[in-house]
């Protein structure tokens, strides 16, 4: 989730783009993921400080939220010379990728699973070719395995070709090692065209037939050449959920089927029925593939902003934090503009671009200035559920010297993975990047991964009895995975932070509809929107649109609007730059 959630940081998935370019929904948008961000609350990354509002009131686009897509879509256009003001409510930059201070502590508030950061060229991932165009770099610390806890007994989960298979037979059984070989055999040749089409390449006009098209046609061709009939023949699936290839291949091991739609899960926010088939190939190819690594950004998940700000900045670009947008103004049918909570009016020559997403941009907008089919598109798409969050700050006294970033719980398999309380996520990045706590410390986040029901939280009083002991109650799923993983030599009374989470928290600080994670699209069923909206000048980019949830993704997206606002010839312009 998008593992949004242990998610994250998979690549976006090219071949989404012949349906999304000739889907309906592309004339008719839904907007974006949340990263209008926060309100002032917690001590921030010191190198982002909050600032006065820099320059003058205009811009010629004005984006709405300082999450990945907006960033992104902000440090393209800035790139592209194009006068560019992004507005975030929050006192920090980042939307849900934001990172925050407490007593020395540095905490991720979001993705913590990430990979190709490092990856260079046409295949690469869609964060990766922003920030190389934007000439940013994020140094990496690599590693290949987590710890998983299943009902079947816990194990060390590597990624790689061979690695998983020798996990399979130690834990599982030779009929699993069979199934998942077979899975491996049908879906990796299917990478090649899965790849085939950059992800910056893409815009949402028909000038997409010539720096996408036509540029990387021959590729595309000789990745289908290469797969010979069997593999192209298999490659018209990518665009049908994951589950009808599992189906196919007749896969009935229990643990093989359970195991896939935990990663379809973490992925996408859907299991594998719902799934798109182009997200998980993209994935095998990323992390079974000989000499493949996932990598935790060092100085944390903050980095990630702090990269995509410098990028924004070094181009021109202006960022305003603590700069909460009331309205988006329209003047004869078209988006003009922002108004503050301030009442200052911010002017945008060219383009809004809202990077909140669907359910909150559209309560940006003026009742009357909505079309009534493209509000009740918004209203009737499907959430995914919020989360449960435990920030800890603790003495490394008694803890494994070889404890790993990453751990997952799985409860009951019957119960399925997207049941509430039944799967939790922890992460240790200070692990791998000690400077996220103070010497001798560990930084820890654990979360139920969009599983959370708001209703049970709905109308409650934040300094309610009632809602002190729901969190105490709601918790507790995650406070006994924290022992599980660290083990005895870990104590909840030794801990020197103790930050509970919930979806009120989520709903007031990332300011998301309801606390959600998202939308709930699957695969097969409903598709993510495009990024212009029946509004002229109005933009949207984030987890609402095409390619959908997670790091990749609305970082894809967000460059994906920053191309569709400047002529062809700049955007080819910017492609031979980064030689892709």
């Amino acid at each position: 989730m998008a593992f949004g959630t242990l998610t994250c940081t998979l690549r976006f998935h090219p071949l989404y783009f012949s349906f999304y370019f000739n889907s309906p929904a592309k004339r008719n948008t839904i907007l974006a993921r949340n990263s209008n961000g926060q309100e002032p609350s917690l001590n921030g990354y010191a190198s982002l400080q909050k600032t006065s509002f820099p320059g003058k009131p205009e811009a010629d686009v004005v984006i709405i939220g300082s999450g990945i897509g907006g960033l992104c879509c902000g440090g393209l256009l800035s790139r592209y010379q194009q006068d560019v003001l992004v507005l975030e409510s929050h006192d920090l930059p980042g939307g849900a990728a934001h990172s925050f201070e407490i007593k020395g502590y540095k905490f991720d508030s979001g993705p913590s699973l990430f990979s190709g950061f490092q990856s260079r060229g046409p295949q690469a991932n869609p964060l990766a070719q922003v920030l190389d165009a934007l000439g940013e770099s994020i140094p990496c610390a690599t590693y290949d395995s987590w710890m998983v806890y299943l009902p079947e007994g816990e194990f060390l989960s590597r990624i790689g070709p061979t690695e998983f298979l020798k996990d399979l037979e130690k834990f599982v059984s030779m009929d699993a090692v069979q199934e998942w070989r077979k899975l491996l055999d049908a879906v990796l040749p299917m990478s090649s065209a899965a790849m085939a089409l950059p992800p910056l390449s893409i815009r949402g006009d028909w000038g997409v037939l010539s720096t996408a098209a036509a540029r990387y046609a021959p590729s595309l061709l000789k990745s289908f050449i290469q797969m010979g009939p069997q593999g192209a023949l298999g490659a018209t699936k990518l665009l049908r959920p994951f589950s009808e290839i599992i189906d196919s291949l007749e896969l009935k091991d229990p643990f093989v089927r359970n195991w896939v739609d935990l990663l379809c899960f973490l992925l996408a926010g859907v299991k594998s029925n719902g799934t798109l088939s182009a997200e998980m190939v993209y994935m095998f190819a990323e992390w079974y593939k000989p000499g493949c690594a996932l990598e935790y950004p060092i100085h944390g998940s903050g980095a990630i902003v702090d990269a995509l700000v410098r990028g924004l900045k070094k181009f021109g670009g202006r960022l305003s934090l603590g700069t909460h947008v009331e309205k988006i103004v329209i003047e004869n049918g078209q988006a003009v503009g922002v108004k503050l909570r301030s009442g200052q009016f911010v002017r945008a020559k060219k383009a809004v671009v809202s990077n909140a997403s669907m359910w909150d941009t559209l309560n940006l907008l003026p009742e009357e200035a909505i079309p009534k089919s493209y509000k009740e598109r918004i209203k009737t798409t499907p959430q995914c559920e919020s989360f449960m969050h435990l920030h800890l700050g603790f003495d490394v006294e008694g803890i494994p010297e070889d404890l790993g970033i990453h751990h997952i719980i799985v409860n009951d398999w019957n119960r399925g993975v997207d049941a509430d309380q039944n799967v939790v996520l922890i992460s240790v990045p200070s692990f791998l990047s000690p400077d996220l706590a103070p010497p001798g410390k560990h930084v820890l986040h654990a979360y139920t991964p969009g599983t959370e029901p708001f209703e049970l939280w709905e109308g409650l009083d934040r300094r309610s009895l009632v809602y002190k002991r729901l969190k105490a109650e709601r918790s507790e799923v995650m406070w006994r995975a924290v022992e599980r993983a660290l083990g005895p030599g870990f104590s909840r009374d030794r801990c020197e932070v103790k930050l509970i989470g919930t979806p009120l928290t989520h709903q007031r600080f990332l300011r998301r509809n309801r606390g959600t994670y998202g939308p709930a699209i699957q695969a097969g069923k409903d598709t993510f929107s495009g990024h212009s909206t029946p509004i002229p000048q109005l933009f949207c980019c984030g987890d609402s649109t095409f390619p959908g949830i997670g790091v990749p993704a609305v970082a894809a997206s967000g460059a994906i609007v920053a191309n569709s606002l400047v002529p062809v010839y700049q955007h080819s312009e910017l492609l031979d730059a980064v030689g892709i």
